[in-house]
């Protein structure tokens, strides 16, 4: 691994991926918890989920022209104009925190998965062009661990800022919560800033692709959509793991929206810390699962573990309402 970081660029490419994560992340727990500590009940779960939803969304919709860009451009140039992007998007951000704009800066959760969107592809595309075919298999783990340990460190370090300004001030409503975390923005700011200016220590390798022109009626017919779902109905292994994967992050998603409320209504939780810890324990858990998988599969794939992750899934579920 330490070959990799001898890469020219690499280092930069890593640091990208953590801040551009660390960013996204830091926002939506912000939001996530001011939710928390002013809604109850039901509507704490339907704005919970709505920014997960906000968060998800751009990636389902976005795909196509998304994947266009980062197959027509230098991935790289990709990468940079979607950083200066996050500055300017965290720059509005700090500015509807200090002003008190709780439903503008909840909206900002969607306009930064855009941009992440159109980064995400152009990212993923550029590990085999930086580091060869013959490192990527080791580079993409450097990937999903940094992604994964930018979000555990993002949701633990926000979290306890915003405690911290919140300890010994009152606030009557969100608008006024916002103001008090708002110099929380300008953290969001440094770290986009940041990202922005590593962005221009990646080394530019491919020729972009000249292939047919995106064709915007096309896409707002669904002509993309359907091209891509038939390419992927047509190999019976492709979309049987896409719907594995569906119920599972989409069951997922549903218990990390219902969860807060669990914890504030019938655990007496009111502590943001406490329970974004508790949600990151998610994290954790596929770490040690990709690792115990990884480890099952080094010479062939083990199917036999998707039964019994399954079983494992259904356990938890069940368990989890019986906590008191």
């Amino acid at each position: 691994m330490g070959r990799l970081f001898k890469i020219h660029g690499f280092f930069a490419f890593v640091a990208v991926l953590f801040l551009n994560a660390f960013v996204d992340l830091g926002h939506k727990i912000l939001i996530q918890n001011t939710v928390f500590k002013t809604y109850d009940g039901e509507a704490q779960v339907v704005l919970t989920a709505i920014v997960n939803g906000l968060i998800l969304l751009p990636f389902v919709l976005l795909f196509s022209p998304a994947g266009y860009l980062s197959d027509r451009l230098q991935k790289p140039v990709v990468i940079r104009f979607s950083a200066g992007i996050a500055v300017i998007l965290t720059l509005l951000i700090t500015l509807f925190y200090y002003v008190g704009w709780f439903w503008l800066s909840f909206a900002m959760t969607f306009l930064l998965a855009v941009q992440s969107a159109f980064y995400s592809p152009a990212k993923y595309g550029y590990i085999k062009e930086l580091v060869g075919q013959e490192r990527i298999a080791v580079a993409n783990a450097v990937v999903q661990a940094t992604t994964i340990i930018a979000i555990l460190l993002g949701t633990f370090v926000f979290s306890v800022l915003f405690e911290q300004l919140l300890s010994d001030a009152s606030y009557a409503d969100e608008s006024e919560l916002l103001r008090l975390i708002a110099p929380l923005g300008w953290v969001l700011v440094a770290c986009a800033t940041l990202e922005f200016l590593s962005t221009f220590n990646l080394p530019i390798h491919d020729v972009p692709t000249i292939g047919a022109a995106f064709d915007v009626k096309q896409y707002a017919k669904g002509k993309y959509l359907h091209a891509n779902l038939r390419g992927i109905l047509a190999n019976r292994t492709i979309w049987l793991s896409i719907v594995g994967l569906s119920v599972f992050w989409g069951v997922s998603q549903v218990v990390l929206a219902a969860f807060p409320a669990h914890a504030k209504e019938s655990l007496g939780i009111d502590s943001t810390v406490i329970v974004q810890g508790l949600l990151a324990s998610s994290g954790i858990g596929i770490i040690l699962g990709s690792l115990i998988a990884g480890r099952a599969s080094r010479d062939y794939i083990e199917t036999g573990l998707i039964p019994l992750g399954t079983i494992g899934f259904v356990l938890a579920l069940f368990v989890l309402p019986q906590l008191q």
